[in-house]
């Protein structure tokens, strides 16, 4: 019978093994965010061991990058199904972007602006949990947004590509990330809906999507913030 029929005339066994999924599906929930959690507290450890040679991040920060995505395509995809080693994985794609951030993080600091960091963090934490809330109490659909929300990824990437290498333009830099901290906040919602109803076979999976959902609106909380707060 389909998890959403409304049969409130359900035989006892069906309203146990019904009970047995809700169960089930909560303590997948459960998981999750506690991974994203220690994922989190992963990212914060690799920012503050590596913010004293913030410099040398700085000069290597392609090469972090290409680790990051290493990690992330190959690293958490052979991993997939192997516990132990997937959380392996995962906490080393989370330490990584914490390391990346700190270039952000000690230029912010050393303009005397580093309570930006705390409030981003902040105002990220409520605007990702009131849309996570959201997508696991609507009674709306949103499986279609997939497609969509992939092809305007590609979409924000290529222009972004395109201004920092070509256009240089701080307004288009600023729309930018704008249009990225409207996008995950979608993508949240969207891969929230998802790991509620189960399209995730492992805790760890569905933890990567919210980390990368957070981490992005993070980033670009920051940088908003950064510009605003700016003199010039």
């Amino acid at each position: 019978m389909s998890l959403y029929d409304r049969d409130y005339a359900k035989p006892a066994t069906e309203l146990r093994a019904t009970g047995a999924m809700e169960s089930s599906r909560v303590e997948f929930l459960k998981k999750t965010y506690q991974l994203l959690a220690a994922s989190m507290l992963a990212a914060a450890v690799g920012a503050y061991v590596t913010m004293p040679f913030a410099q040398a991040v700085y000069e290597y920060r392609w090469f972090i990058f290409g680790a990051e995505l290493l990690v992330l395509f190959f690293g958490l995809g052979l991993s997939r199904g192997k516990p132990g080693l997937n959380l392996l994985m995962l906490f080393l794609f989370t330490f990584l972007t914490g390391v990346s951030l700190v270039p952000l993080f000690a230029s912010l600091i050393g303009l005397g602006k580093g309570a930006i960091i705390g409030n981003a963090f902040l105002m990220t934490s409520v605007l990702f949990g009131a849309l996570s809330l959201f997508a696991i109490n609507s009674r709306s659909d949103f499986s279609s947004w997939g497609k969509p929300l992939f092809i305007t990824l590609i979409v924000v990437i290529v222009a972004s590509l395109i201004n920092i290498f070509f256009l240089k333009s701080p307004m288009i830099d600023i729309l930018i990330t704008a249009g990225v901290l409207l996008l995950f906040g979608l993508f949240t919602i969207y891969d929230t809906q998802n790991i509620a109803n189960g399209a995730y076979d492992s805790p760890v999976d569905a933890a990567v999507s919210l980390y990368i959902d957070f981490l992005n609106m993070f980033t670009a909380i920051l940088q908003l913030l950064g510009i605003f707060g700016s003199d010039e």
